[in-house]
């Protein structure tokens, strides 16, 4: 009889099939079912590796492991990154792209003025309703899309940027599926794509003095590895990975009065929060609970070895984001919601070196998200502004399906504002 280890190593048949229909729930699945906590598959006909774990994690993003570039499929990056995005590149291209962001957000002005913009939208917003009525997800990506427009210096009309907010979200939705969110995906991005390659095109031939410092001009002028200009098309994917992913934070925010309704003890906590800590606590508790990305994946650089187990060169590397966010192994009672766990972290760990929705390692080194204090910060200010204020929640289906990624409850969370 083969032994345990042999036997588990096995298999390699292709789950593609499986993801899809399983969605968020397969890669957990298959990990409890794993005699070593490592699934070996096969996904688009290449063979695949799955792993979990803070040790994982370093594991994955040390890049003499793990690469990008070449890692994400065309329809990924025809809908999501974009072709030529910073998550493609790897070493110092990586870095020198990367630094463009991470020079946005420096000293964390860049992250408080967005919470600012996102405050100021989100009152307008509220005061300005024409009906009572309203899908918490849409009025979020609007509220989002205006307030990240304000901040990076896009000089879009309130109408563009509400189709830029419904782009982006189709972007967002229809990347990991076939079929006709994927289409619209698609059609959004080049749309997208054609008009912020003009805009950059337009800062280059005629400079605004009131650009200056924005993320608009940053994009334009940066100069890569090999000191030229970004072309237009690629700055405007650079560009729309600001963008997307902060409209993209109207999931989170979904997820939020989610929360709130389930739990509502949440909001008087919120409200009597005069300093803040107590909503950062609650929107990294969001971020984990909830399910966002499934995992991420990469291209194993060399022969590696793994707990003892060989991945091949060129095979798919995945990190379990979701399973490693719900782990009991990592985190006590998982499936309870409760954000007292960020807000006084005991222990030999702290909680956010394990927390990984938008990935691990060092975001100015690394290929974790930079704007994940930006996430942070628009979650908080949009979970103690939904505490504030006062709605009540009709009758709906707020299942939220594990099979469908990306995932939300199902009507979109509808609020009665009174």
């Amino acid at each position: 009889m083969p032994s345990s280890k042999k036997a588990n190593a096995v298999p390699w048949n292709d789950s593609t099939l499986a993801l899809l229909l399983h969605g968020y729930a397969w890669l957990p699945n298959r990990m409890r079912r794993s005699l070593d906590g490592t699934v070996r598959t096969r996904l688009m006909g290449r063979p695949a590796i799955a792993l979990r774990g803070p040790d994982a994690v370093a594991f994955f993003y040390d890049e003499k492991h793990v690469v990008r570039t070449a890692a994400l499929p065309d329809p990924v990056l025809d809908t999501l990154f974009g072709q030529g995005a910073v998550h493609t590149l790897d070493g110092d291209a990586h870095r020198v792209r990367k630094a463009m962001f991470i020079a946005l957000l420096k000293d964390g002005a860049g992250v408080t003025t967005l919470g600012e913009c996102v405050t100021r939208r989100w009152h307008e917003a509220m005061a300005d309703r024409q009906q009572d009525r309203v899908v918490l997800f849409d009025e979020a990506a609007k509220i989002l899309a205006l307030a990240v427009r304000d901040w990076a210096g896009v000089p879009l009309s309130d109408a563009a940027a509400a189709d830029l907010a419904h782009d982006c979200t189709s972007m967002v939705d229809g990347f990991a599926t076939p079929g006709p969110r994927h289409l619209r995906a698609r059609r959004a991005r080049r749309r997208q794509e054609d008009a912020l390659a003009g805009l950059i095109t337009d800062v280059r031939t005629t400079p605004e003095a009131d650009s200056k410092g924005s993320a608009l001009e940053a994009v334009a002028w940066h100069r890569d590895l090999d000191g030229t200009f970004l072309n237009p098309r690629t700055a405007a994917v650079e560009l729309l990975n600001i963008i997307r992913p902060t409209v993209a934070i109207a999931w989170f925010a979904t997820f939020a009065a989610h929360a709130l309704n389930r739990w509502p003890q949440h909001r008087d906590l919120l409200r009597a929060d005069t300093g803040g800590s107590y909503a950062e606590a609650f929107a990294h508790e969001v971020r984990r609970f909830y399910p966002f990305a499934p995992f991420v994946a990469g291209l194993a650089a060399q022969d590696l070895t793994w707990h003892g187990e060989h991945v091949p060169k060129d095979a798919l590397v995945l990190l379990d984001l979701y399973g490693q966010n719900h782990d009991p192994a990592l985190w006590e009672d998982p499936y309870r919601f409760d954000p007292r766990r960020f807000a006084s972290p005991e222990g030999p760990q702290d909680p956010l070196d394990i927390l990984v929705p938008q990935g691990g390692g060092d975001p100015a080194r690394g290929h974790r998200c930079p704007g994940e204090d930006i996430t942070v910060t628009a979650l908080a200010v949009i979970a103690t502004e939904l505490a504030r204020l006062d709605y009540e929640v009709p009758d709906q289906d707020l299942g939220i399906p594990l099979s469908r990624m990306p995932t939300l409850p199902r009507s979109g969370f509808e609020l009665r504002l009174r």
